[in-house]
């Protein structure tokens, strides 16, 4: 790459602060900028708090103006909302899908009707945008049973009833208005019993690649109880996923979806993130992301040992052959865990505005502290959101990992947060009957 170039990276998350993290480390990235940012990302580029990244056009007059040669949209909305499309027809690269190709995300209605329509195994479905056929479709089915918003939901739409009174509640509240215009219609679902893993894949339209796999803990609190949550920590690798079920996956729903997305002129570029059910049959697909994960970009990166900057590029471009003819990308043969810290009240309304102090004592111990929802005032640190740090250690074993990750989290002083003290319990589990 003859010359560096000018980034921009979309978000302001504990994913930007991770992509920030390993985009700055690249030879061909010569200024990072972040849009809005947050005080972790300043540390790598610099914010552009006042750039509104829900205006396509205003993105593309600033990167206009300050030469930036890529863009990589972090975060789902932008990308459903046709940011790279605008990017695109600016002559921008961009990282990320077309708005037509982020409906996988945008719509999990969409998503199960192309599983159907190229022989993809997901669970069995049905769709409703009126609460009578629906609540009849419960009562013939019964509990348990998944119920979905269609549209993005922020991690919220998605609810596993084991009952039926709690399912109906659940299609009366989506489709009465709570979720407003992301549960205008609702997807019903077979109720998979298996254990959840998130396996990655970068695309370029016509290839793929395997980029990661990642497992994490939903539910707010220690033994997975509690509500979900958009994730309060995670590790990868994912021990469940075996080189011949990573196979599988990539030959039964990465391929098929690439495909069947290519035929229907909305080819996927991006980062496609599977989010798996390993059941008795095999693994089947619960659902798509169509960008990073968060917690899971936490984990991810830090094991990356290949250059970012062109894997991302070449995706964009359409061509990862080319990029890949060296090989694979590179990854540490080590582990990572994330270990989400949370405001008081998440994942409902949390209070806002108390200090933290710590972070480079927590870094000292080897640890990565990224940060999500924080703001700076003055030389204070202080908690502005629900998920607010992300303390992320690796080590050669889930174990050790995890070992660390709590040592560093613990030389963070916060009293007013909470984390879950028990992040990679199935995995520490296995290496220990192993």
């Amino acid at each position: 790459m003859p010359h560096p170039l000018t980034i921009l990276l979309i978000g302001s998350g504990g994913r930007e602060h991770a992509l920030a993290w390993k985009l700055s480390q690249s030879p061909a990235c010569g200024r990072l900028l972040v849009a809005p940012g947050n005080p972790g990302t300043a540390a790598h580029g610099t914010n552009v708090p006042d750039l509104a990244v829900a205006d396509p056009a205003g993105v593309v007059a600033f990167c206009r103006r300050e030469g930036v040669g890529f863009v990589v949209v972090g975060p789902e909305a932008p990308l459903v909302a046709g940011l790279v499309d605008a990017l695109d027809q600016a002559g921008i690269p961009a990282f990320g899908p077309s708005a037509a190709a982020a409906r996988l995300e945008g719509s999990k209605g969409f998503t199960k009707e192309l599983c159907a329509a190229f022989d993809i195994p997901t669970a069995a479905f049905a769709r409703f945008s009126e609460a009578g056929p629906a609540l009849a479709y419960l009562r013939a089915r019964g509990a348990p049973i998944v119920v979905k918003a269609d549209g993005l939901a922020a991690g919220k739409g998605v609810v596993v009833a084991e009952t039926l009174a709690e399912a109906e509640a659940a299609v009366e509240g989506l489709l009465g208005g709570d979720l407003g215009a992301a549960g205008a219609e609702v997807v019903i679902e077979e109720y998979l019993a298996g254990e959840e893993a998130s396996f990655f894949a970068l695309c370029d339209g016509t290839h793929a690649v395997a980029f990661g796999t990642a497992q994490d803990h939903k539910r707010v609190h220690d033994g997975d109880r509690g509500p979900n949550t958009g994730g309060m920590g995670a590790y990868s690798p994912a021990p469940v996923l075996t080189p011949a079920l990573e196979a599988e996956v990539m030959a039964r729903i990465i391929r098929p979806t690439l495909d069947g997305m290519r035929a229907r002129g909305t080819p996927f570029r991006g980062i496609l993130y599977a989010g798996l059910m390993l059941t008795a049959e095999g693994p089947k697909l619960i659902e798509y992301n169509v960008r990073f994960g968060d917690p899971e970009c936490q984990v991810l990166m830090p094991r990356l040992a290949s250059d970012l900057v062109p894997l991302l590029l070449a995706a964009s471009r359409g061509d990862l052959a080319g990029a890949l003819a060296g090989g694979a990308p590179d990854w540490s043969a080590e582990a990572a865990l994330t270990v989400v810290m949370a405001a008081p009240g998440y994942p409902g309304p949390v209070a806002k505005g108390s200090e933290i102090r710590g972070l480079a004592e927590a870094e000292a111990e080897g640890a990565l502290v990224f940060q999500a929802g924080t703001r700076r005032e003055g030389d204070r640190l202080l908690a502005d959101g629900g998920r607010v740090l992300a303390v992320t250690a690796r080590g050669p074993s889930v174990r050790a990992a995890q070992a660390r990750a709590y040592a560093a989290l613990d030389r963070i002083d916060w009293p007013e947060g909470f984390c879950r003290r028990d992040i990679g319990w199935r995995a520490v589990e296995r290496e220990t009957a192993g």
